[in-house]
């Protein structure tokens, strides 16, 4: 298997160099930047599997730097360091494209776990492995897994709306989870420690940016609901 091709941008060197030795012994080649700047010319020259990045750095911080990556890459997954608590940090790096986020301290193996999660290389399966279902009718919405792609085949519709739209990762993830349980409710504790590696609220709160994402997504289709069963999880229904 080919290694996973990363870009860490953080500029505390120490924690640089820790990251870089540990991972290139776990099957991933590693090139780090110091700072936003550099990182933003290193991307487009590297154009790596994932984008690991630092929010706080000096001459341009994570945030903007993301920002003007997603002018113009939509879809190479990006995980954020960050050693602020506050929620509407979380929010907003989502906001800008984020895939995911972990906050600082954290350990080694659960960064692998992520990273490998966002490359699409968290689980092998055998040859005699049952078939996945990849392909989902949602109401007059067509939805694939595999290619991320969530396509509008009803009628109600204008001649400038998105009608054929590639979701992120994460919400990929999320609404393969209520396509395969629809009408039934999906734990969120489940979902977080399945995506996100833990349930605190920080990440619980992240989920709920996404579903509300989701909802908008699928708004052309007025029978179409996820449902917030409080306490518990989320339930789609159509």
């Amino acid at each position: 298997m080919d290694k996973i091709k990363v870009l860490l941008v953080e500029d505390e060197e120490t924690l640089a160099m820790i990251i870089k030795d540990t991972l290139e012994g776990q099957n991933f080649t590693i090139h780090t930047a110091a700072d936003g700047e550099e990182g933003l010319r290193r991307f487009f020259d590297l154009r790596p599997d994932v984008l690991v990045a630092d929010v706080m750095m000096p001459r341009m911080d994570g945030f903007e730097m993301v920002r003007r990556i997603r002018q113009t890459d939509k879809h190479t997954p990006v995980l954020f360091l960050t050693a602020r608590s506050a929620i509407n940090d979380v929010v907003e790096g989502f906001e800008l494209g984020a895939n995911d986020y972990l906050k600082k301290p954290f350990g080694m193996q659960e960064l692998i776990i992520r990273i490998k999660a966002l490359a699409g290389r968290a689980f092998s399966f055998t040859d005699a492995a049952p078939k996945e279902v990849t392909d989902f009718e949602i109401g007059d919405y067509r939805f694939n897994s595999v290619t991320q792609r969530l396509s509008y085949i009803g009628t109600a519709v204008s001649p400038h709306t998105d009608t054929d739209m590639e979701l992120s990762h994460r919400e990929s993830e999320i609404l393969k989870r209520l396509c395969e349980n629809r009408n039934q409710v999906v734990n969120t504790q489940n979902v977080l420690l399945e995506l996100w590696g833990d349930d605190s609220f920080f990440n619980s709160r992240s989920l709920h940016v996404f579903i509300t994402k989701l909802r908008h997504k699928l708004a052309l289709d007025d029978r179409i609901r996820i449902v917030n069963v409080r306490g518990i999880g989320y339930k789609l229904i159509v």
